[in-house]
C-alpha cells in the first residue's frame, strides 16, 4: 500500500518534533571548552544552534530568574511528563552521549554541529524576513554563501572567524510573538521538554520551511538527520541538566520559568531591534 507524501510529512513532523526537542532539558553552553579551541573551525557553533533556547548566553543569565507570570494550569501533568523526562535522560540519552563523546573528537563534533546549523539558514532568513529585519536577513544569507563555499560545505564557519558576521538567530515562535501572537499555556511534553501553545506552532513553522522536508524523501534519513544532529548537540553541552537539579529546589519550577524567561526576552529583543531600526 503506497503511502501519500501528506502521510509522509505528517509522520516527518511528528518525528522530528520528538528528535528535535528531546535533549531540551540537557543542554549547556560550555565556555571554558570553546575558550580552549583557540580559532579553530566551528569554535562559536556551540551557541548559534537557532531552535534551542539552552545554547544561549542569555539563558544562562536567567540561571536563577525572578518570579514573574506564568501560565500552567496543567503542572500536575506537566510535573508527571518532566518526571518521566528526567528517566529518559539518565537511561537513554546520557548513555548514548557518552559513547559518542567517546568516539568523536570535539573538534569533529564541533564541525558537524557547523554543518547541521548551515542546513538550517532558510529558517532563520525567512524569519528574519517576515520580522522586517531585512540587514540581518542579508546577513544570514551571506553567512550561508561563506560558509558553504569557504567553509566547506558549512562544515566551517568563516563567516563568523574571517568576516565577523554574526549569527542572527530567529525562528517561527519569535515571529509570532513579534506579530502579536501570546504564548497560551505552558507544556512539559513528554521526551519533548518545556514548551508553550505559540512555541509548539512555531516550532511546526521551521519544521514546514527546512530544507530537509523538500529534499528528502526518505523517512528514515531524515528521522537519522534530525537524531544525529541532537545527539552531537547535546555531546558538546552535555551538563545543563545536571547542573539545574543540583542547584534548583524544585528542578521543575526552575526549568518552566527559565524558559518562558529567555523566550519571553527573545520576543522582546526582536519588538525591540525593529523599533529601533524604524526610528533610525
Amino acid at each position: 500500500m503506497k503511502v501519500s507524501n501528506k502521510s509522509k510529512y505528517v509522520k516527518f513532523f511528528l518525528m522530528t518534533f520528538l528528535l528535535f526537542l528531546s535533549v531540551g532539558c540537557a543542554q549547556k553552553k560550555n565556555d571554558s571548552l570553546v575558550q580552549n579551541q583557540g580559532a579553530g573551525v566551528g569554535q562559536q557553533e556551540s551557541r548559534n544552534d537557532e531552535m534551542d533556547i539552552l545554547l544561549s548566553d542569555d539563558f544562562y543569565d536567567a540561571e536563577f530568574p525572578s518570579a514573574t507570570d506564568y501560565y500552567d494550569p496543567l503542572e500536575p501533568m506537566n510535573r508527571i511528563f518532566f518526571e518521566f523526562n528526567d528517566k529518559v535522560y539518565y537511561w537513554v540519552l546520557s548513555p548514548m552521549n557518552n559513547v559518542y563523546t567517546a568516539v568523536l573528537p570535539v573538534d569533529i563534533r564541533y564541525s558537524i554541529g557547523n554543518f547541521f546549523n548551515n542546513i538550517a539558514a532558510p529558517v532563520r532568513l525567512l524569519n528574519n524576513v517576515l520580522q522586517g529585519k531585512i540587514s540581518d536577513a542579508g546577513v544570514v544569507l551571506s553567512r550561508f554563501l561563506i560558509n558553504s563555499t569557504l567553509g566547506v560545505y558549512g562544515f566551517g564557519d568563516p563567516a563568523l572567524i574571517e568576516f565577523g558576521l554574526e549569527p542572527k538567530l530567529e525562528d517561527f515562535g519569535q515571529t509570532l510573538g513579534y506579530w502579536g501572537l501570546g504564548e497560551g499555556i505552558y507544556f512539559c511534553w513528554p521526551i519533548i521538554g518545556p514548551s508553550s501553545v505559540r512555541d509548539t506552532f512555531g516550532f511546526a513553522g521551521d519544521v514546514a520551511t527546512h530544507p530537509m522536508v523538500y529534499f528528502v524523501n526518505d523517512f528514515r534519513v531524515s528521522a537519522g538527520y534530525y537524531g544525529a544532529g541532537r545527539v552531537n548537540l547535546l555531546s558538546l553541552n552535555p551538563d545543563v541538566y545536571e547542573d539545574l537539579k543540583k542547584y534548583a529546589l524544585d528542578p521543575y519550577v526552575s526549568m518552566r520559568q527559565v524558559y518562558l524567561d529567555y523566550r519571553r526576552n527573545k520576543v522582546g529583543d526582536s519588538a525591540l531591534k525593529q523599533r529601533s531600526d524604524n526610528e533610525l
